[in-house]
């Protein structure tokens, strides 16, 4: 595919600084672009090298000026540099039709372009909106309900009575709905507790791969509108994730914690059951919170401290070995003080 530089710069609504007709055949990294390339550079560190990259044009900030390189200003170079890939590199999708290989239950109700793979599985009464694609090996339960432009790629499930809003995508592998982690003791045995509720999530959710939700144990694990998760992420029962909150890869959330609006919650960071973060918290990597955040808290460690604190703490542990062998030492010339050999 092919480009004219002024074309793109209508469709990210850039300002063009250079040769309008320059022709720009792909989008590549900064490092990696050539002369039909384009590229961005949305910081410092790549604004201070633009003329030793080799693009053929340069995305950069509205603010930014040069004459050497063609240029297209933006307000938000990385976005606008994700409209350019999409005008590049159309998706892989499957043609609209139900495949005869797939299995369909009872009452089925679908909008337009639906698109059903070989050896997907939906449930009975179940519901689904315009522009829906299910993988190979997908599974629907029962009485699930699905809006609008949704993707689940292969081998993921959506269990019985959970709803899904519009734009959702979920990845391969992943399970919406599963039960609870909910026992009661008697005696020696643990009683499973039945679990009762569905998940909940709101329009343009993107759920990585291999992720588990559970369902509530009554009522609804609920995740907001914007939230994006990372691979093998596990979601507990009653959960609340607030809406454009991020969790990465193998970070947990026990049952019934509650998590605020735009949340960052960092790689295999755990947060223990029934607490509440508020909103714009971040939650460093490998932390342990066993206490609620308050809003705006950036915290770290286990258990979890202003990160700040927690920096400082990190520094000590490098010193340790130096301090041990300190301490040793003023042991040895306090035990010859108290025995009069100094």
């Amino acid at each position: 595919m092919k480009k004219t530089l002024a074309e793109i710069a209508k469709a990210i609504d850039g300002a063009l600084k250079g040769d309008p007709g320059k022709i720009i055949q792909y989008a590549a990294s900064f490092e990696e672009a050539g002369p039909e390339g384009i590229t961005f550079a949305g910081n410092k560190k790549y604004l201070k090298q633009i003329d030793a990259t080799k693009a053929g044009a340069v995305i950069v900030p509205r603010e930014f000026d040069t004459d050497s390189i063609n240029i297209v200003k933006t307000d938000n170079p990385q976005v606008a540099f994700i409209t350019v890939l999409e005008l590049f590199n159309k998706p892989y999708s499957l043609k609209p039709g139900i495949d005869p290989g797939a299995s369909i239950g009872d009452n089925f109700t679908h909008g337009s372009g639906l698109a059903v793979a070989p050896c997907a599985v939906v449930g009975n009464n179940v519901t689904v909106g315009d522009r829906v694609t299910f993988y190979p090996g997908v599974c629907i339960g029962d009485d699930v309900v699905i809006g609008d432009d949704v993707t689940i790629y292969p081998n993921a499930a959506v269990l019985e009575r959970c709803r899904l809003g519009n734009r959702v995508i979920i990845h391969p592998g992943s399970i919406i709905g599963s039960d609870g982690y909910g026992f009661a003791v008697d005696g020696d045995q643990y009683i499973k507790i039945p679990q009762l509720g569905i998940v909940q999530i709101d329009d343009d959710v993107e759920i990585g791969t291999n992720c588990t939700i559970d369902r509530a144990t009554f009522g609804r694990t609920w995740i907001q509108s914007g939230v994006k998760t990372d691979n093998m992420v596990h979601i507990a029962h009653n959960v609340v994730v607030g809406e454009n909150t991020v969790m990465v890869a193998q970070s947990g959330l026990s049952g019934s914690v509650h998590v605020g609006k735009r949340c960052r919650i960092a790689g295999k960071a755990a947060v223990a059951g029934h607490l509440t973060v508020g909103d714009d918290v971040t939650i460093g990597s490998r932390a342990g919170v066993i206490k609620n955040v308050a809003n705006g808290q950036i915290v770290s460690g286990f258990p979890e401290m202003p990160h700040t604190q927690w920096l400082k703490m990190s520094l000590v542990k490098r010193k340790l070995p130096e301090l041990k062998k300190k301490i040793a030492e003023l042991e040895e010339r306090l035990d010859r003080i108290e025995k009069g050999k100094v």
